[in-house]
Protein backbone atom coordinates (compact mmCIF):
# COMPACT_ATOMS: atom_id res chain seq x y z
CA UNK A 1 0.00 0.00 0.00
CA UNK A 2 2.72 2.52 0.75
CA UNK A 3 4.64 1.75 -2.38
CA UNK A 4 1.55 2.10 -4.41
CA UNK A 5 1.21 5.64 -2.88
CA UNK A 6 5.24 6.18 -3.34
CA UNK A 7 6.69 5.96 0.06
CA UNK A 8 9.11 3.69 0.59
CA UNK A 9 8.56 0.22 2.23
CA UNK A 10 10.20 -2.62 3.97
CA UNK A 11 8.87 -6.51 4.82
CA UNK A 12 11.24 -7.60 7.45
CA UNK A 13 10.98 -10.87 9.43
CA UNK A 14 13.15 -9.04 12.37
CA UNK A 15 15.44 -5.73 13.53
CA UNK A 16 18.21 -7.83 12.05
CA UNK A 17 17.20 -7.12 8.49
CA UNK A 18 16.81 -3.62 8.89
CA UNK A 19 19.81 -1.59 7.32
CA UNK A 20 20.77 1.73 8.62
CA UNK A 21 20.27 3.68 4.80
CA UNK A 22 16.37 2.73 4.82
CA UNK A 23 16.50 6.07 7.54
CA UNK A 24 17.46 9.27 7.26
CA UNK A 25 16.78 12.88 8.35
CA UNK A 26 13.47 14.10 9.92
CA UNK A 27 11.34 11.29 8.83
CA UNK A 28 7.82 9.79 10.38
CA UNK A 29 8.31 5.86 10.22
CA UNK A 30 5.33 3.73 10.39
CA UNK A 31 5.80 -0.41 12.17
CA UNK A 32 3.10 -2.51 11.38
CA UNK A 33 2.76 -6.41 12.13
CA UNK A 34 0.33 -8.97 11.43
CA UNK A 35 -1.66 -10.32 14.53
CA UNK A 36 0.34 -13.49 14.96
CA UNK A 37 3.80 -11.53 15.17
CA UNK A 38 4.59 -11.84 18.41
CA UNK A 39 4.88 -8.30 20.18
CA UNK A 40 8.97 -8.80 20.98
CA UNK A 41 9.63 -8.92 17.28
CA UNK A 42 7.65 -5.15 17.15
CA UNK A 43 9.69 -4.21 20.12
CA UNK A 44 13.33 -5.02 18.58
CA UNK A 45 12.30 -3.43 15.72
CA UNK A 46 11.46 0.31 17.95
CA UNK A 47 14.26 -0.89 19.65
CA UNK A 48 16.64 -0.48 16.88
CA UNK A 49 14.68 3.33 15.78
CA UNK A 50 15.70 4.35 19.42
CA UNK A 51 19.31 2.95 19.95
CA UNK A 52 20.49 3.72 15.91
CA UNK A 53 18.66 7.17 15.61
CA UNK A 54 17.38 8.57 18.74
CA UNK A 55 13.42 8.06 17.56
CA UNK A 56 10.72 8.57 19.95
CA UNK A 57 8.67 5.78 19.60
CA UNK A 58 4.86 5.85 20.48
CA UNK A 59 1.93 3.47 19.68
CA UNK A 60 -0.87 6.19 18.49
CA UNK A 61 1.41 8.26 16.82
CA UNK A 62 -2.43 7.98 13.64
CA UNK A 63 -4.78 8.38 16.39
CA UNK A 64 -5.75 4.85 15.73
CA UNK A 65 -5.37 2.06 17.86
CA UNK A 66 -6.59 -1.04 17.03
CA UNK A 67 -7.63 -3.03 20.44
CA UNK A 68 -9.00 -7.00 19.56
CA UNK A 69 -9.00 -9.41 21.51
CA UNK A 70 -8.47 -13.29 20.48
CA UNK A 71 -10.19 -15.90 23.16
CA UNK A 72 -8.59 -18.71 23.76
CA UNK A 73 -10.80 -21.66 22.15
CA UNK A 74 -13.10 -23.16 24.43
CA UNK A 75 -11.13 -26.14 25.58
CA UNK A 76 -7.89 -24.48 26.13
CA UNK A 77 -10.01 -22.23 28.49
CA UNK A 78 -11.82 -25.24 30.49
CA UNK A 79 -7.99 -26.68 30.34
CA UNK A 80 -6.32 -23.60 32.50
CA UNK A 81 -9.49 -23.86 34.71
CA UNK A 82 -8.24 -26.83 35.94
CA UNK A 83 -4.78 -25.80 36.25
Amino acid sequence: MARSHGTPAHRVASAAELEDDWFGGDQTVGITAGASVPETLVEEVADFLRERFGAEVGEDAGGFREEVFFPLPIELREEQKAV
